[in-house]
């Protein structure tokens, strides 16, 4: 039988070359973290979460070997040093903690608990030669212990959290209420499961309305047009794929975005499906458009269809009556979009002449932690000569702005915009919002008006001074992605002056927020009154989704038409009194 003792390879502990290559990635980790802190330079706080997050991994591997060859009794070791143990455990917690800290956006994923943790954990590794010192003067063994434990306590307290007690209608209107930021080492999430539509399940409409779906089937369908001849145009599509991966958050971010997203169909998506309304209010569906990339917004001028990829602004031409577009298009004017394109979806609508389109362009990151370069001409409303194609920026700093719509009486352009993450539960809301050329809303460095972010620098507290507040909070993480005014016919009295929203659902807060459509009631071109819920139960009893509205839009005949893109069906709300199939 062999000895162990004849192996070269086993004549050393195999944990040490492990703890040190792990020891190597954390002593870079401060490193990394020093010049963040120095220069504000994403690419450092990129490459302090790779080796902190390396290195823990490297570590934890370490010391599950180390385990092993004690309790194997190997004879080449050396009997265990508990204090080592000890010591060592208490190191992988701060790596564990320092993981957590670096996965936050911005300057607050170095400074300034990021960088004390990186200090920590070296300080705890330089502790490891003196160690059979300190073992031998239990006094001092013991106030280190206690100085360590100390030390990390508020931050594995940061690990604990819940959704305080809030109430969210204190944040549904033109004043809301804005708690202090609550950011933690664990960020506050819970996915919604898709589950779909069951046989002769639909969602729960408010009293005096009814609900039935008018197409279904589809692939994802995001947004909707309606043509002047009463065909209506569901845009389906699916986010770009091959985004860049800067730090592990990404990977990990990516899941959730597609555990969130997937209806479970399988079909090909990316183009525009026509749906035609026979005299029996069955809808016909036809292939209108395809070979599109991550297409959103559509607008019709003319003869002209435009449609809004997430990478250039398209036309088409179009005929009354069309079932189908041929030609492949030409590009009126190109788009922010990859290789991040963090929010992909472009909003579109066009001025009432005819002259001019307006592109809704969300941000590259939640606040600016891509660098600001990758945020250049983004968070921002672009202005598009239809003639020419010349654009500039009509208004910036709102982070992801959709649903872009003219406001009937005032003809102000209006949208409803996605805010910011990792706040905590109830920070920061998500809003609807007339938009003023030239306007700035605060991205990335405030929101709501002048309340500063810490996490991005440096500071622009003259942005800050100028930036205007929103209209109309829709409360936090409810990820408003359409809106359509009422026409005044179709629905009942109170949903004559208005504007449906379609919020998608939050992802990011212990207790479920959106998923439902709102209305808000308007007077003289402004909100005036408390959001009322019109349409819901899109969640189950068990918190799972069956559907997730996106756009909406109102027919000719003034019903509510929603694109349910996990439900991949179109629904379409009435009147109770009439048929809510047209």
């Amino acid at each position: 039988m062999t000895d162990v003792a004849t192996i070269p390879l086993l004549r050393r502990p195999l944990f040490r070359p492990l703890a040190h290559f792990a020891a190597a990635c954390l002593i870079g980790t401060l490193a990394t973290d020093l010049v963040y802190w120095r220069t504000a330079d994403m690419f450092w706080a990129d490459a302090s979460s790779w080796l902190v997050t390396i290195g823990f991994m490297l570590g934890m591997l370490a010391f599950a070997v180390g385990l092993i060859e004690v309790v194997a009794r190997r004879p080449l070791l050396d009997p265990p040093n508990w204090v080592y143990v000890f010591v060592a455990v208490l190191t992988l917690i701060a790596v564990f903690l320092n993981v957590m800290t670096h996965t936050r956006d911005g300057w607050t994923s170095v400074a300034p608990e990021g960088l004390g943790l990186s200090a920590m954990t070296v300080a705890l590794m330089l502790f490891f030669p003196r160690g059979r010192a300190l073992a031998r003067r239990p006094p001092g063994m013991v106030l280190a212990m206690l100085t360590v434990l100390a030390t990390s306590a508020p931050f594995a307290f940061a690990l604990k959290h819940a959704d305080a007690a809030f109430d969210l209608s204190s944040q549904i209107g033109p004043n809301p209420a804005l708690p202090e930021p609550e950011p933690s080492l664990l960020p506050h999430m819970r996915l919604a499961k898709v589950v779909g539509w069951g046989e002769g399940e639909k969602p729960e409409v408010a009293p005096g309305l009814a609900i039935a779906p008018l197409a279904q089937n589809l692939q994802h369908p995001r947004s909707l047009a309606v043509l002047p001849n009463g065909d209506i145009l569901v845009v389906e599509a699916v986010a770009p794929k091959g985004h860049p991966i800067h730090r592990p958050k990404d990977l990990v971010m990516g899941l959730i975005e597609s555990w969130a997203t997937n209806g479970g169909s399988t079909g090909p998506s990316n183009r525009i499906t026509l749906l035609r309304v026979g005299p029996d209010g069955k809808a016909q569906q036809s292939l209108f458009l395809d070979h599109l990339t991550s297409p959103f917004g559509v607008a019709l001028v003319g003869g002209d269809l435009y449609v809004a990829n997430t990478d250039a602004l398209m036309r088409y031409p179009y005929k009354t009556g069309d079932l189908r577009i041929e030609s492949p298009g030409e590009v009126l004017a190109p788009l922010p979009g990859g290789p991040i394109d963090h929010h992909w979806t472009k909003s579109l609508v066009a001025s009432k002449d005819g002259s001019l389109l307006y592109v809704g362009v969300g941000s590259n990151s939640n606040v600016g932690e891509n660098g600001l370069e990758a945020e250049k001409n983004r968070a921002a409303i672009l202005e598009v000569e239809r003639a020419t194609g010349r654009w500039r920026v009509f208004a910036s700093g709102l982070r992801n702005p959709n649903g872009l719509s003219f406001e009937p009486e005032t003809g102000a352009l209006w949208t409803v915009v996605n805010e910011r993450d990792e706040l905590g539960p109830n920070l920061v809301p998500d809003y609807l919002t007339s938009v003023k050329d030239g306007g700035f809303y605060g991205w990335p460095y405030s929101y709501w008006g002048a309340h500063v972010d810490p996490r991005v620098a440096p500071p622009r507290p003259d942005l800050v001074a100028r930036a205007l507040m929103p209209d109309y909070s829709l409360s936090s993480h409810v990820a408003p992605l359409g809106l359509a005014f009422s026409n005044g016919a179709g629905l009942p009295e109170r949903y004559r002056k208005g504007a449906f929203v379609g919020e998608h659902g939050s992802w990011n807060r212990g207790e479920l927020n959106g998923y439902k459509v709102a209305f808000v009631p308007f007077n003289g071109g402004r909100p005036s009154g408390k959001a009322e819920d019109v349409v819901t139960g899109f969640l189950n009893a068990q918190g799972e989704a069956r559907g997730r509205p996106v756009g909406v839009a109102v027919d000719g005949g003034g019903a509510l038409l929603i694109a349910d893109d996990v439900g991949n069906t179109v629904w379409r709300v009435a009147a109770a009194s009439q048929q809510a199939s047209p």
